[in-house]
């Protein structure tokens, strides 16, 4: 099935994705953000999946599973990578590349939604 997103606009129903996997080794740093999502194609035992997040404001940081781009569909943050120091304000419209494994600083200003495409070797 095709999908198409469309900036500012609701992608449909989500679900509570907690900061629970072990993996991305998740650390809330202010706030109490929440994040949800969708996955339109992929997932556990793939090597790619495709599909919504969602995360309301607050700051956090994780190691990211798997390589991404992204796309922002609504809402503003910043994106850090704790490696090499690099900040990505995020808007929508904005499209970012993250590195599987990349140690990421997520300060979420207004709730916000991503589409996203991950490709994992060895899978998620």
């Amino acid at each position: 099935m095709m999908r198409r997103y469309q900036i500012g606009e609701d992608p449909g129903p989500l679900e509570d994705w907690p900061f629970d996997n072990p993996f991305s080794d998740y650390k809330i740093l202010s706030g109490a953000p929440r994040a949800s999502g969708r996955l339109d194609s992929g997932g556990t035992g793939h090597t790619a999946r495709a599909g919504i997040w969602r995360c309301t404001k607050g700051q956090f940081s994780c190691v990211e599973q798997g390589d991404e781009m992204m796309t922002v569909l609504s809402g503003r943050g910043r994106l850090t990578d704790m490696t090499s120091g690099d900040v990505h304000a995020l808007a929508p419209g904005d499209t970012l590349y993250i590195h599987d494994g990349m140690r990421a600083l997520w300060d979420i200003e207004d709730e916000l939604t991503k589409a996203f495409f991950g490709y994992k070797a060895d899978g998620y």
